[in-house]
Order: structure tokens, then C-alpha cells, then sequence
């Protein structure tokens, strides 16, 4: 269905069935650890590639045995094993960002003593609406956002430090967010 043509009135009443068909679509190849070089040299992937393409749709390929071995390896473990390997990350990773691109979603995150937490939000949320999914008053009492990028921060190790650096900028409601932005909202209910 979703590789169906159609015009913008028929689209619109296909769109409203909210039919599994129409739906965008993720195909993922559960590769041997024989093709973690070069999946599509498997014709197995090749084949799911065309079909893939076909449907306008994505396709990742993942080694199930690999995923496996990842998961019971605590972290700094799992970094040089991928790097023996030649693969900079597991398919988990993988999935995770064509999902988020399938679906239109960024995430930015906020900070505090206690917690860091990223916020999934449409791509072209602006600040006050990106606010109102911590809580609605962040919304209706919107100020500004002081933003500053994720590499950003992780380079300036501190968020006092990345102020320093003027790093860390006011922005309006206009505010268009970007994936990875660090955000501490200023409101008043």
C-alpha cells in the first residue's frame, strides 16, 4: 500500500484507515558474522535490498550472534570488541536511528544533579512546544531555551565551562530544536 501511487484525495483517505499497510516500512537482515564486512555481498540482502528499494523503505542489516556477544560485554569491553571487528557500532544502534528517521524524531536532552534524560520530539519542534513535553506550564510559560550541542558539552567535559567558551546560547520561541540539544528551559507560571 505504501508504494502505491496515488493522488493527494485518495491519500488522504487511505491516510485516514490508519492502515499497518500504509505504514513506513524498516526491513532488518539478520546477517552471519561472514558478511559483517561487505552484507551485501549475501544475495540473501541484495534481494531484500531490491524489495527494500521497491517499497521505498530502509534497511539495516544486524548479526544476531553479534548483538548477543555485545550484550553480556560491560561497556568499555564492548567499544574494543567492535573496534577489533572494524565496525563502530552494534546493530541496536542501527535500528534505533532508522526508527527515529522513520518516524521524523529527534531527541534533545536535559540535565540536572540527578538526572540526565533525552526527549524524543518531532524534527521541527520549536522550543516552547519541545518544553511542553517536560510539562505543560514549561510551555505556557515559555522564555527562552539556553542551548548548547551535545559535542559541545562532551568537549567542554563541564556546562559551566561550555558558558565560558560562549557556547551556550539564548534562544527565542522561534527556536527551531536540533538533535542533541542540551536544553535548560527558563519559564514563568
Amino acid at each position: 500500500m505504501s508504494s502505491m501511487s496515488l493522488d493527494e484525495e485518495e491519500r488522504e483517505y487511505v491516510d485516514s484507515l490508519f492502515l499497518l499497510t500504509s505504514k513506513p516500512v524498516i526491513y532488518c537482515a539478520n546477517i552471519s558474522d561472514n558478511f559483517l564486512d561487505d552484507p551485501y555481498s549475501c544475495v540473501h540482502v541484495q534481494a531484500l535490498k531490491e524489495i527494500a528499494d521497491r517499497d521505498n523503505a530502509q534497511l539495516i542489516t544486524v548479526c544476531g550472534r553479534l548483538e548477543e556477544e555485545l550484550a553480556s560485554l560491560p561497556p568499555e569491553e564492548k567499544k574494543q570488541f567492535l573496534d577489533e571487528l572494524g565496525i563502530s557500532s552494534g546493530g541496536l544502534p542501527q535500528l534505533i536511528k532508522a526508527g527515529y528517521s522513520l518516524l521524523g524524531l529527534i531527541s534533545f536532552l536535559t540535565a540536572g544533579p540527578k538526572e540526565v534524560r533525552a526527549w524524543p520530539i518531532k524534527k521541527g519542534t520549536k522550543a516552547p512546544q519541545a518544553a511542553g513535553k517536560i510539562h505543560s506550564d514549561f510551555e505556557r510559560g515559555f522564555i527562552r531555551a539556553e542551548i548548547v550541542a551535545f559535542s559541545d558539552l562532551v568537549a567542554s567535559e563541564t556546562y559551566a565551562k561550555a558558558r565560558e567558551k560562549g557556547l551556550v546560547r539564548s534562544e527565542g520561541k522561534d527556536y527551531v530544536m536540533q538533535d542533541g540539544d542540551v536544553t535548560l528551559f527558563r519559564f514563568n507560571v
